[in-house]
């Protein structure tokens, strides 16, 4: 993934956050964001002894500031964690923060006599964490693909699907595969200029994956992710625990995003949800991210971890053919199974009143991972306000008008595939456990695909149909 890359994202998701500074990290290596100035601890008597050690460590290193040191929210909350200051917000660029850096330090010999991790880096999780495949919705006029299932819908055996997203478009109704679709509007649509906002109908795109490839679903869809598509790690085991709250423990959980933070023990800010969702029947069906890399990337890396195993499904993409992995997908045996996310088709407005998008990204003159085939960061209609070298591309941007069906592609949409499939298992079996269903569907799955030179499980809904893959034209 190219550092300028990341920027492009970096850029939209503070503009999202304007009031919370963000660093990226580790270092400057661009594989992740997170909250400047800032730590996490777990609440309680271990909050104490991590604000206590980072306390004396910054006293014993003269370019740190001890006088910073204090807590920055509630002593105790839902999701078990507290934010620690460590350092002024303000202070700094975007190239990393040394003084979160030597907190991380401080507790070093602590953990390590504790057995288990004690501080954290307050990340920031979305749904597109560093811009990458670069992909934006592309207007259709095709039918869904997959297509819509022939399925009865059943009020009393329905399956209950949570989408935790960006919320639904204020008319998803006029779509009928949403009927039996409910939950949050996006809470602001279009800019003032009357632009579709970034990642806006991203959760109306998901819902209406879920419902053509398993129509007897009841979907919730919450708008957890209506920062562009960003949340703090802080905030987020919050919001979690407040959606399984307002309506149940629903059957299955489809989450489309997610972030790496350089560790193989999961997110400190979803540790208490986690636990419990351990003891739950739900099952958490999570995207595996769009970094091309095999770094897990978390919550879906749970998937990998002991007493996760069935709690957790996390999915890759396959490209548009759907035999080999789409370029863009994380990839590794942490990553449990793989399904169609390229090309996809799906509703992202509704079908009332056409809405005006404006492309943000530039386009690319070969694929940044060396792929032979034109990816998705290909895409004459991609000429947007930023080169790769970030400078202002000359001219306008393209702008396209949206009502209705959109192409799009990322793990993001991989998943609510996968969260299809098992439902649709669920209905075709009278099976009323999902993770039953889970293991039910993986064993008898025969079907495979290759991703980066590995045979993997792939999972491809019957009415979804391969999209032809081009190769690239040879450069000039």
């Amino acid at each position: 993934m190219a550092p300028q890359r990341f920027h492009e994202q970096f850029d939209q998701v503070q503009r999202s956050m304007p009031d919370v500074p963000l660093a990226m990290g580790p270092d400057d290596s661009a594989e992740f964001m997170y909250e400047k100035g800032v730590v996490l601890a777990r609440d309680g008597e271990e909050a104490r002894v991590v604000e206590d050690t980072v306390r004396a460590h910054f006293t014993a290193t003269p370019e740190l500031d001890q006088d910073q040191v204090r807590r920055a929210g509630p002593v105790t909350n839902r999701s078990g964690i507290t934010r620690i200051q460590v350092a002024d917000p303000g202070q700094g660029d975007r190239r990393g923060d040394h003084a979160v850096a030597g907190a991380l330090r401080s507790l070093r010999e602590t953990e390590g006599r504790a057995g288990r991790r004690m501080i954290s880096r307050n990340h920031v999780v979305s749904i597109a964490v560093n811009a990458c495949p670069g992909d934006e919705p592309v207007p259709a006029t095709e039918p869904p693909n997959p297509a819509a299932a022939e399925a009865p819908y059943d009020p009393d055996t329905a399956v209950g699907v949570l989408v935790v997203d960006t919320g639904l478009m204020r008319d998803y109704r006029s779509y009928p595969l949403l009927a039996h679709t409910d939950g949050d509007l996006q809470v602001k649509e279009c800019d003032d200029d009357g632009i579709l906002q970034q990642y806006v109908g991203h959760g109306t795109f998901i819902a209406g994956l879920v419902a053509a490839v398993a129509p007897n679903t009841n979907i919730t869809s919450r708008n957890t992710l209506n920062d562009a598509g960003a949340i703090l790690e802080s905030e987020f085991g919050e919001k979690l625990f407040e959606a399984v709250d307002a309506g149940g423990w629903p059957d299955i959980i489809s989450l489309s995003a997610g972030t790496a933070n350089g560790r193989t023990d999961g997110l400190l800010g979803v540790d208490a949800f986690m636990r419990e969702l351990r003891d739950q029947g739900t099952l958490l069906i999570a995207a595996a991210g769009n970094n091309a890399s095999a770094t897990p990337f978390w919550p879906a890396a749970y998937a990998a971890l002991p007493g996760y195993e069935n709690a957790v499904l996390s999915v890759g993409a396959l490209r548009g053919d759907g035999e080999f992995g789409a370029c863009f997908s994380n990839h590794g045996p942490w990553v449990k199974v793989y399904a169609p996310g390229e090309r996809l088709t799906s509703s992202l407005t509704g079908f009332g009143t056409p809405v005006p998008y404006v492309y943000q990204h530039s386009t690319y003159d070969a694929c940044r991972y060396g792929f032979t085939y034109a990816c998705t960061c290909q895409s004459p209609r991609h000429t947007g306000v930023l080169t790769e070298e970030r400078e202002t591309v000359t001219g306008k941007p393209d702008q396209v008008m949206f009502e209705g069906f959109a192409h799009w592609s990322g793990t993001s949409f991989a998943t609510p595939v996968v969260a299809g499939l098992v439902a649709a298992h669920m209905t075709a079996h009278k099976e009323t456990d999902p993770r039953a269903a889970r293991q039910q569907l993986l064993a008898v799955n025969a079907e495979f695909a290759e991703v980066r030179g590995a045979h993997v499980p792939a999972l491809r809904p019957p009415t979804w149909r391969p999209v032809p893959v081009a190769p690239l034209a040879p450069s000039a």
